[in-house]
């Protein structure tokens, strides 16, 4: 990330942001290792394929394309399907109608159910925090086709979302805490906005307290 264009206080934050995001990511590694264990064990006995997800890359700061870990919470090959089965050719009009989600997915296992009510799918994206493609907190990672497709629906989005990939996407953060899946694509990508805009520690502090409330209520989630 070229510091250049951001002004000494960004840079500060930066900085700072990127310490508390290595020490977080060890602790919260080594809090959740017993849950990740349980979870990719209960992932390789439902069903065939890897314990983590085979997604497609998705849009990183700036624009460039990171590959993104989570656990597995659907069949193999679940992206490809909806796509290009016919059987999906319905769902796939209903997830893009739907700002690429789906409230009842038969994709979905039944493991997959639970951790992705409770965000335990997410863990494994501490990984991409490690590497400097993360941050803790941050916008949501979109897919390359979720920002055509819904800039196409939502032309107005167009100027937010050039302030959302200024920032690191994030593993939680202001849409996730304010209703994750119950926001439509405008809203979500206006609290986006409004994070990278206002981008601080104490706003990241914030809504790192909200988080454990959001994975334990499953709020929003789908």
């Amino acid at each position: 990330m070229k510091l250049d264009k951001y002004s000494w206080q960004e840079r500060w934050y930066f900085f700072w942001k990127r310490i508390m995001d290595i020490v977080l990511a060890l602790i919260l590694g080594i809090i959740f290792l017993p849950v990740c264990l349980i979870t990719a064990i209960l992932i390789k006995l439902e069903s065939k394929g890897g314990m983590l997800a085979d997604i497609p890359p998705r849009v990183g700061q700036s624009g460039k394309l990171i590959r993104i870990y989570k656990f597995r919470s659907m069949i193999m090959n679940a992206h490809w399907l909806l796509q290009h089965d016919a059987r999906f050719r319905k769902l796939y009009e209903e997830y893009k109608k739907n700002s690429y989600k789906l409230r009842d997915d038969p994709r979905v296992t039944r493991v997959g159910k639970f951790i992705r009510k409770h965000s335990i799918d997410e863990i494994p994206q501490l990984i991409n925090v490690l590497k400097g493609e993360m941050s803790i907190v941050g916008p949501r990672a979109y897919y390359p086709d979720e920002l055509k497709e819904q800039q196409k629906r939502y032309p107005q989005t167009r100027a937010l979302i050039k302030e959302v990939l200024q920032v690191k996407p994030g593993i939680t953060g202001l849409w996730q805490v304010s209703g994750r899946s119950n926001i439509n694509f405008d809203k979500r990508v206006e609290l986006d906005a409004y994070y990278a805009r206002k981008k601080s520690l104490w706003l990241d502090i914030k809504i790192l307290l909200k988080t454990p409330w959001v994975m334990l209520s499953g709020q929003g989630a789908v």
